[in-house]
């Protein structure tokens, strides 16, 4: 190691050490449990998006404060900075007051002793209680099998109770082609074809990306992955979250793992047939987001797997969303779709059983649930970028929110709200509601064919601290060798002659103990 990086390795050990000092300050306020007027400090961390604006300098955050009567010290940290520091802040035992959108189920079930048992102090919650009354799919993403409730859901309302994952196809191009949507692999194919082909963006150049997928993750399949292809067979995905991203499904309440299935093998044959004639970019299993993401935006791409027509930036209206191609042998009323929902997330407000001033942070989680609180955290303030237009009717000022959003100053927290938006709301202007409600139509009549619960994990179904450190054990290596494996085979072929083998290696690696785990917590919620 030269001196350089050596020093370079050193400051950045202090500086994480640093950061965490200063978390487990913010989260150990015994010392200083109160400020100078001698009202209450609450330390509130915020895992938060990075175009999203201090929280301090927020009115509606400021408001909260006042309403509260205590002394908030926010504490706000990127994705990547809490990848980072998560693990040893829980293990450090040191959190946060009250902290949002930083602790899974799966984490408050590993370390329960730091977290405030929810379900104890309800009284304290009324808006959390009225959350729980009008949805109770919250309720159920909220307890563990114990009846604890150690972090709450959230919901950004019934606007996004649909998939966030779509396939979008330029549709400009397919009239120019005289072409009808394709409903079966192959006529996907021969779409694909033309767009390579016939010159649909009229350039004269040969710059056509027929179809763009993302690469691979030996997370798992999650985002826009490749193998929503997988619904097209029958199986259901729910790639927002869940065990599916693990290649967990269900069907007709039983649960098996797609990775070592047929349907599996057919969408990485299907794969490999697509890129060896030139229809996906041959660099797709190792190009970055950001070049990605570009393409989506140039005009010439002419199908992805995305969240809206958002996502093509000014040539928007050029694209639509379709059902999934049917897979071979699969009819039309077998084929499936996505059922993740992006209405709820089940990881935002937790409040730390040390708490100094467990009272004002009670009063603060309350407040955040309420109806005023949820629409400025998803929205901005009121006065600034939404306008209370009353009898629980709002207005977004949708071209300031784009503004501040490309500034990366957005007024709020926007889908990491901690609270909740009732059915009763209506909120005008929230271009991303009427996006996706756009895109997931089309969609319905697939998302119909599966059972919610029969063919789906619901993402209530929460296994045990103990299971969920098994399974993360066995998932781990098994990841680590598929989706190389799969990888290769999408791009090389050779899946027919390897399957067996593969098929022998991923279950060496315990994933039928994984499918019984499920099927026991499956089975626990469900039955």
């Amino acid at each position: 190691m030269t001196v350089r990086n050596a020093a370079i390795k050193v400051t950045a050990i202090t500086a994480s050490l640093a950061m965490l000092g200063a978390m487990a300050a913010c989260g150990n306020k015994k010392e200083a449990a109160v400020n100078a007027d001698g009202k209450p400090i609450v330390s509130v961390l915020v895992v938060k998006n990075t175009n999203q604006a201090k929280l301090a300098d927020q009115q509606w955050a400021k408001d909260l404060e006042a309403d509260c009567d205590c002394d908030i010290e926010w504490k706000e940290v990127t994705d990547d900075q809490w990848g980072q520091q998560k693990n040893p802040t829980l293990a450090s035992k040191k959190i946060a007051d009250v902290s949002i959108r930083a602790f899974t189920p799966t984490d408050t079930a590993q370390y329960s002793h730091l977290f405030e048992d929810l379900s104890q102090n309800m009284d304290k919650l009324s808006n959390v209680k009225a959350f729980f009354k009008e949805k109770p799919e919250a309720q159920k993403l909220t307890t563990d099998p114990e009846g604890h409730m150690y972090v709450i859901a959230s919901s950004r309302g019934k606007a996004y109770a649909g998939s966030g994952q779509h396939l979008m196809i330029n549709k400009s191009w397919l009239d120019k082609l005289g072409l009808d949507v394709p409903t079966t692999w192959d006529e996907f194919e021969n779409v694909l074809k033309a767009f390579k082909t016939q010159d649909p963006n009229g350039n004269g150049k040969d710059d056509e990306i027929p179809f763009n997928i993302r690469k691979l993750d030996t997370g798992g399949f999650g985002w826009y992955s490749p193998m929503l292809l997988m619904n097209s067979t029958g199986i259901v995905t729910g790639f927002n979250k869940g065990p599916t991203q693990q290649g967990y499904y269900v069907k007709n309440g039983k649960v098996a793992s797609y990775l070592i299935s047929d349907e599996f093998k057919s969408v990485i044959k299907y794969y490999n047939k697509l890129i060896s004639e030139g229809l996906i970019p041959a660099d797709w299993s190792t190009k970055d987001a950001d070049p990605y993401y570009a393409e989506q935006v140039s005009g010439n791409t002419g199908a992805i797997f995305g969240w809206s027509l958002a996502d093509f930036g000014d040539y928007a209206d050029q694209y639509e969303s379709i059902p999934v191609p049917s897979a071979p042998g699969v009819s039309a009323d077998d084929t499936v779709w996505d059922l993740s929902t992006n209405e709820y997330e089940n990881n935002k407000l937790a409040i730390s059983a040390s708490a100094p001033n467990k009272e004002a942070a009670y009063k603060v989680a309350n407040l955040l649930y309420s109806e005023k609180y949820s629409v400025q955290q998803f929205g901005g303030s009121f006065g600034d970028t939404v306008t209370d237009d009353g009898n629980h009717t709002y207005t977004f000022d949708a071209k300031k929110i784009d503004q501040l959003t490309n500034d990366n100053q957005f007024p709020g927290l926007a889908d990491r709200l901690a609270g909740w938006i009732p059915d009763e709301v209506t909120i005008k202007g929230d271009d991303n509601a009427d996006d996706i409600k756009k895109v997931n139509d089309p969609l319905e009549e697939q998302r119909s064919h599966a059972d919610p619960v029969k063919d789906y994990i619901p993402d209530y179904v929460t296994p045990s601290a103990d299971d969920n450190t098994t399974l993360s054990n066995l998932n781990t290596p098994i990841m680590n060798y598929v989706i190389p494996q799969i990888a290769t085979w999408m791009s090389d072929g050779g899946v027919d002659d390897g399957w067996d083998s593969y098929v022998q290696q991923v279950k060496s690696l315990g994933v039928d103990q994984g499918v019984e785990i499920w099927q026991k917590w499956y089975d626990e919620y469900t039955k």
